[in-house]
Formats: C-alpha cells, sequence, structure tokens
C-alpha cells in the first residue's frame, strides 16, 4: 500500500511540475489624469479610464466627470453610453464632438448598499466602436436611526 502511495504522490508531484510554464511580464501600464491615453488609430483619448470615489457614505449619490478628445479627423459621434447596472447612471452629449475637441460624460452612482463596488461603463462610438471606463470605491453604511436627542439643548433654548 505504501508503494502505491509513494507512486501516486510522485506521479502527482511529476504532473504538476511539467505542468507550470514561465510567462513573459508584460510593462505596466500607468495612467496619468493629466495626459489622455491614446492607442494608435483611435479616435477617441479617455484623459481617464478609471475613478476611485474613496469612501462614500451609504444612500448619498455621487458623480465623476470624464473627459475625453475626438482625436480622429472627422466628427466623432457616441451612440451610447450604458452602465453595467442600474445604480450607475452616465450622462453624455448626443452633439457630435469636431476633431481636436472635448467633451465630457458625467457618471452617478447612486449608493443604495454598503461594501465595496466595481462598475463599468461602455462607451459605444462612431457606430461599432467601443471603449470602457470603470468606477470603484467603498460605500460605508449609514446608522439606522438618527442620532439621540440632546436633552441640554432644550435648556438652552428655554433661556433665551
Amino acid at each position: 500500500m505504501r508503494k502505491i502511495i509513494t507512486f501516486i504522490c510522485a506521479l502527482t508531484f511529476g504532473v504538476i511540475a511539467t505542468a507550470q510554464t514561465t510567462t513573459k511580464a508584460s510593462p505596466p501600464i500607468t495612467l496619468s489624469s493629466e495626459k489622455p491615453v491614446l492607442t494608435e488609430n483611435e479616435a477617441i483619448a479617455l484623459k481617464e479610464k478609471e475613478f476611485n470615489f474613496g469612501k462614500i457614505p451609504q444612500g448619498k449619490p455621487v458623480t465623476h466627470v470624464f473627459e475625453f478628445i475626438n482625436t480622429g479627423n472627422t466628427p466623432l459621434k457616441l451612440d451610447n453610453v450604458q452602465a453595467s447596472c442600474g445604480c450607475t447612471t452616465p450622462e453624455w452629449t448626443k452633439d457630435e464632438v469636431a476633431p481636436g475637441a472635448t467633451s465630457k460624460i458625467t457618471v452617478g452612482y447612486n449608493a443604495a448598499s454598503d461594501g465595496h463596488f466595481e462598475k463599468t461603463i461602455t462607451i459605444t462610438y462612431n457606430g461599432t466602436q467601443t471603449k470602457q471606463l470603470a468606477i470603484k470605491g467603498e460605500v460605508w453604511k449609514t446608522p439606522v436611526a438618527s442620532a439621540p436627542e440632546n436633552s441640554a439643548l432644550s435648556s438652552l433654548i428655554n433661556q433665551q
């Protein structure tokens, strides 16, 4: 029985050792809010692709404005801006954006439930091209009841 268990362990170790492969790590991508993120032959350049709201209170909607530039030679039209869920609401201009001009997409998030969140927003432009934005953050739970009444307050009011 020991020989069988030893054989199975050796066989398992051999399979695991040969299954591992090394992959070449790609260089890290750095984003700067100062310069647009450009990729060759694209008509739209986003100044940022992701925004972190940090800690926000539950039940208080927040918004962030994403700016973009039309880097193409023809007017740019945003066909649709779609959020990954109903708690995220994007607003954008329906007008064409001239070459070299900038425009904005305002993204609102309604922090209804507490905890970590990550939401994506897909931009469809010029018919079939797409880009994605992301928002994330942490919602802290607000107290169920309001603060207790301060009994000393009534004595201050009566003194006046």
